[in-house]
């Protein structure tokens, strides 16, 4: 896969990074789960200024995450997205692709250890920028500071 979309230079990541202030999660995990990534990298983001928009895909009981309302479908976030960070399994991804479409992040992120090349493409293709297989959190320090 050589699309021009799916990114791995860290200029173009960089560029987007810096100008991140909203970040939807799908797949965030709640307080009573902390110490996993799903909760933790996103509340990282929280301390760096940005607003996090909770789109939990599990946990129904909770209505709110990291102090801010959640959000059940990507369909129903309101107004623009700069970052979607995906906490889904690789086989999960495609059931939201064209939610993902609709959104237009300016930048879609799997996290590290989430790769589908097929949805990555598909993506790309529709003009929207994708990392795959990386940690937001460990890129951010690195690439923003």
């Amino acid at each position: 896969m050589a699309h021009e979309n799916v990114l791995t230079d860290d200029a173009r990541i960089a560029a987007i990074l810096r100008q991140a202030r909203r970040v939807a999660v799908l797949g965030i995990k709640p307080e009573s789960r902390a110490g996993e990534a799903g909760h933790y990298v996103p509340a990282f983001l929280a301390r760096q200024g940005v607003e996090v928009i909770p789109v939990p895909t599990y946990y129904p009981e909770v209505n709110e995450i990291l102090g801010r309302p959640v959000v059940r479908h990507l369909a129903s976030v309101p107004g623009p997205v700069d970052v979607l960070d995906v906490f889904r399994r690789p086989a999960d991804i495609p059931a939201h692709l064209e939610d993902v479409k609709s959104l237009r992040p300016r930048l879609v992120w799997f996290q590290l250890g989430i790769r589908n090349d097929d949805a990555a493409e598909e993506l790309a293709r529709a003009g929207i920028p994708v990392v795959q297989d990386r940690c937001l959190m460990a890129e951010w320090r690195r690439l923003v500071g």
